[in-house]
C-alpha cells in the first residue's frame, strides 16, 4: 500500500488532537497531495497557512508547478495574483519563473508578457532567463517583431542576451524564411562573442531543408565541422528529411549511410524519415527492408513507423501485407492510434470498389473495424467518422453513410463542414439534389457554415444532372457569399459547354465574372 494516504490520515489526526503544525509539516502534506495528483486538496491547504499565521515560502509555492501540469492555469494565476495583491508573499525569481514558464507552455503568451512587465514594476527584476521565456513564446507564435523588440529592450536595460535568446530568434526567423534578418542577427550574435552551438546550426539546417535548400544545408553541415561543431543525429535527420521532401530518397539514403560510417547510430526518427521517403516513391520493398533493420539494430518501431509503412502498402495496393503489418502491430506493439485506424479504414474503402477482384470484402472489413472501435470507445472522433462516411459514399453505400451520419447526433458528436460536404457529394453523385439541398439547410441551421467546397460540389451536381436553371439561382447565392469555381468545376463546366453551348446563355453571370 502506498504511504501517501497514511500521511493524510496522520495530519488529520494531528488536527483533531490539536497538535501544533508548522510550515514544514504543511509543505510535506502539500507535496504529498501533488504526488497523489490531488492538486485541488493541496490548493485547499493554503487557507490553513494563512489562518494559522504560517508564512508561505518558495517550497509551498511550487504547488503551482502541479497546477500547470494538470492544466489548471486559471487556478495558478488566481493564486499568484492573490499572493501579490494581498502582499501575502513577495514573489521571488523562482515564483515568477514558475508562473511564466507554465503560462508560456500552455500558449498564454500575452499573459506571460504582461507578467514580465509586472515583474519590472516590483523589487524582483526580470533577468535573461525570464526574457528568454517570453521571447521563445513570441517566436513560437511567429510574432517576430515583438520578440526582436524585447531583445532590444534587454540591451537597453543592460540585460545580456545569451545563446538561448538568439537560438529562439534564429529558429523563428528560419521558420518564416526571413534569411536577411537571420544573417543580421547571426552576425550580431558572433560579434557579442556568443558562439553558435550544435543546436544553433541544427535550427539553421532544418530551416534551409524546409525551404528546399538542402544542398545549402549539407554544405553548412560540412563547414561547421571545420568550426569545431560536430553534426549530431538531429542534423543528419533534418538533411535526410529535406531530401525526402524533394523526392530524392536515394540522396537521403546516402546521408543515412554517411551517418553510420561516422559511428552515429540512427534513431527511430532516422528510420521513419527514410521509410516515409521510400513510401512516397512507392519503393515499398525498401521500406519493408528498413522495418526489418530496426529490430536488428536493437531498436523498436514506433507507431509512426507502422503508420508510415501501412500508408505505403495501401498506396501500391498490397492489402494482404498491410493486414499482416497491422496484425504484427497488435501482437508486438506499439498500440495503434487514431492515425493508424484512419489509414486502415481509408485503405480498405479505397480498394472496396475493386474488392470483387481482390476477394477481400474490404468494405465489410472496414465497417467491422469501425464497429469495434465504437464498442471500445477508441478514436471515435469526427475525423474517423468522416473517413467512414466518405468511404461508404464512394462505395455507393449512401444509405449506410446516412445512417452513420444520423448516429452522430445520438452520441453528441457534431458534424463538421467536411462531414456535411461528404454527404452532399454523395447525394449529388446519385442525383438526389433535393436531399443535398436539405443537408445544406441542416448544415446552416446547426451553425456549420458552408465553404467553397460545398458550393462547388453543388454546381458540379447541377451540371451533371443538367439542372441548369437551378444552378443559375444557386450560383447567385454562391457569388453573394464570395465563393468561386475551383479548377475541377471549371473543367466540368467547359466539358458541358462544349457539348451544349446554350448553357452559357442560361448563366449570364459567367460572362462578367469568369473568363471561360
Amino acid at each position: 500500500m502506498s504511504p501517501l494516504p497514511s500521511v493524510v490520515s496522520l495530519f488529520r489526526e494531528m488536527r483533531i488532537l490539536g497538535i501544533p503544525i508548522n510550515e514544514f509539516m504543511l509543505n510535506i502534506l502539500i507535496n504529498n497531495y501533488c504526488l497523489m495528483h490531488r492538486v485541488d486538496c493541496a490548493f485547499s491547504l493554503l487557507p490553513i497557512h494563512l489562518k494559522s499565521g504560517i508564512p508561505l515560502n518558495v517550497v509551498t509555492f511550487t504547488t503551482l508547478r502541479e497546477l500547470f501540469a494538470e492544466n489548471k492555469v486559471t487556478d495558478a494565476v488566481v493564486l499568484f495574483k492573490k499572493l501579490v495583491r494581498e502582499k501575502i508573499l513577495e514573489p521571488n525569481e523562482v515564483m515568477y519563473g514558475t508562473v511564466m514558464n507554465g503560462l508560456s507552455k500552455r500558449g498564454h503568451t500575452e499573459k506571460t508578457l504582461s507578467l514580465l512587465h509586472l515583474m519590472e514594476q516590483g523589487s524582483t527584476k526580470p533577468d535573461t532567463f525570464k526574457y528568454n521565456i517570453v521571447i521563445d513564446a513570441l517566436c513560437k507564435d511567429r510574432n517576430l517583431d515583438a520578440a526582436i523588440n524585447l531583445l532590444n529592450e534587454m540591451k537597453q536595460k543592460n540585460i545580456p542576451p545569451d545563446r538561448v535568446t538568439y537560438n529562439s530568434l534564429i529558429d523563428g526567423l528560419c521558420k518564416l524564411g526571413l534569411w536577411e534578418k537571420f544573417k543580421t542577427l547571426f552576425s550580431e550574435m558572433v560579434n557579442l562573442n556568443i558562439y553558435p552551438n550544435v543546436n544553433t546550426f541544427n535550427i539553421l539546417i532544418d530551416g534551409l531543408c524546409k525551404e528546399g535548400k538542402v544542398e545549402d544545408a549539407e554544405e553548412g553541415m560540412k563547414c561547421r565541422v571545420g568550426k569545431g561543431v560536430e553534426p549530431d543525429i538531429i542534423t543528419y535527420n533534418a538533411i535526410m528529411d529535406g531530401y525526402c521532401l524533394r523526392g530524392q530518397v536515394d540522396r537521403a539514403r546516402r546521408i543515412f549511410d554517411i551517418m553510420i560510417d561516422k559511428c552515429i547510430e540512427p534513431d527511430i526518427i532516422s528510420y521513419n524519415v527514410l521509410i516515409n521517403g521510400y513510401g512516397k516513391k512507392k519503393k515499398v520493398a525498401k521500406a519493408m527492408q528498413l522495418l526489418g533493420e530496426i529490430s536488428q539494430r536493437g531498436s523498436k518501431p514506433n507507431t509512426v513507423t507502422y503508420n508510415t509503412i501501412l500508408q505505403g502498402l495501401f498506396v501500391v495496393g498490397r492489402i494482404g501485407d498491410a493486414k499482416r503489418v497491422y496484425a504484427e502491430m497488435l501482437s508486438r506493439g506499439p498500440v495503434p492510434n487514431s492515425s493508424t485506424h484512419r489509414t486502415l479504414l481509408k485503405g480498405y474503402f479505397r480498394y472496396g470498389l475493386v474488392e470483387v477482384y481482390f476477394r477481400y470484402g474490404l468494405v465489410e472489413e472496414a465497417m467491422s473495424l469501425f464497429n469495434k472501435l465504437k464498442i471500445n470507445r477508441e478514436d471515435t472522433d469526427i475525423e474517423l467518422y468522416n473517413v467512414v462516411i466518405n468511404g461508404l459514399c464512394k462505395n455507393g453505400k449512401l444509405d449506410e453513410a446516412q445512417s452513420v451520419f444520423e448516429n452522430l447526433s445520438l452520441i453528441g458528436l457534431p458534424p463538421d463542414v467536411r462531414t456535411y460536404n461528404t454527404m452532399i457529394t454523395g447525394f449529388c453523385i446519385q442525383g438526389l439534389l433535393d436531399e443535398a439541398k436539405s443537408m445544406l439547410r441542416k448544415m446552416e441551421k446547426n451553425r456549420c457554415l458552408p465553404n467553397n467546397v460545398t458550393y462547388n460540389v453543388f454546381v458540379q451536381g447541377f451540371l451533371k444532372w443538367s439542372k441548369f436553371s437551378e444552378m443559375r439561382t444557386f450560383m447567385k447565392e454562391m457569388a453573394d457569399r464570395g465563393f468561386s469555381f475551383d479548377a475541377s468545376t471549371a473543367g466540368f463546366l467547359l466539358n458541358v459547354v462544349r457539348e451544349n453551348p446554350s448553357v452559357l446563355d442560361m448563366i449570364p453571370e459567367l460572362h462578367s465574372k469568369n473568363n471561360y
